[in-house]
């Protein structure tokens, strides 16, 4: 979507939809204990009966997404064709684009007035706050110019090198050696697959705005199935690299 509103030249704005998820209602039964500081003295034994989701349960996303998608649809929004989370939505020769990621929203227009209107109609019906231009959604940070659009996640790479304890490692200038040679097991000592698949699946995201890790991202990415010590150290100097 920033792709094509860059070469649009289309500004995107962003939005949040304050308490989303107590929006959506539940098309199935259930039931939940009573919270501390509402108790029914006289049956403490009772469950609650939910009409409505509360945080924490697992239909609450799609309760959430299946009230905000109905609410565009019912108001002449149409569903993207390749992504379900895109709404689009044509007046005259202009065009209104609205993406929404859980309870996030970005959109944009190529007439500012239909921004004006869709910000409107969407306090409308829910409790939202604007948030002005689009500068940083699902860690990718958003600087939009006259001369275009420009992405980058600096900020993610910060919180990558926290994450993992790489903070004080020596910072090095290339993501991989020449002369790495990986193979499956090469007898060194095997390290916890859960703790390297998270850093690979982090770096994976990273590759978004970073080609020059690819190749070596996905090198590493071959070996989540029993990863070894070798293996590790190889994703390290990729994260000392980004460093």
């Amino acid at each position: 979507m920033v792709a094509f509103a860059a070469h649009m030249e289309i500004k995107l704005y962003q939005m949040d939809v304050k308490s989303a998820f107590l929006n959506g209602y539940l098309k199935e039964e259930v039931y939940v204990s009573q919270p501390p500081g509402f108790k029914v003295h006289d049956f403490p034994n009772h469950v609650f009966k939910l009409d409505k989701v509360l945080y924490g349960l697992k239909q609450a996303s799609s309760a959430w997404y299946g009230c905000f998608s109905k609410f565009l649809i019912d108001n002449s929004f149409q569903w993207g064709k390749v992504d379900n989370i895109l709404f689009l939505k044509s007046k005259g020769e202009h065009l209104l684009i609205v993406q929404v990621y859980v309870d996030d929203i970005i959109f944009g227009a190529t007439n500012s007035d239909l921004c004006d209107v869709l910000s409107k109609l969407m306090r409308s019906e829910f409790e939202m706050s604007m948030m002005g231009k689009l500068n940083f959604f699902l860690g990718l940070q958003i600087k939009q110019t006259s001369n275009g659009t420009m992405i980058h996640q600096q900020k993610y790479v910060k919180e990558l090198t926290k994450r993992f304890r790489m903070e004080s490692a020596k910072p090095i200038d290339t993501p991989i050696s020449p002369l790495t040679r990986l193979v499956v097991d090469d007898g060194s000592p095997s390290v916890e697959e859960k703790s390297y698949r998270g850093m690979i699946g982090s770096l994976l995201y990273l590759t978004a705005s970073r080609p020059d890790i690819v190749f070596s991202v996905s090198l590493c990415a071959r070996f989540q199935s029993n990863p070894k010590e070798t293996h590790l150290k190889v994703v390290k100097r990729i994260l000392r690299y980004l460093k």
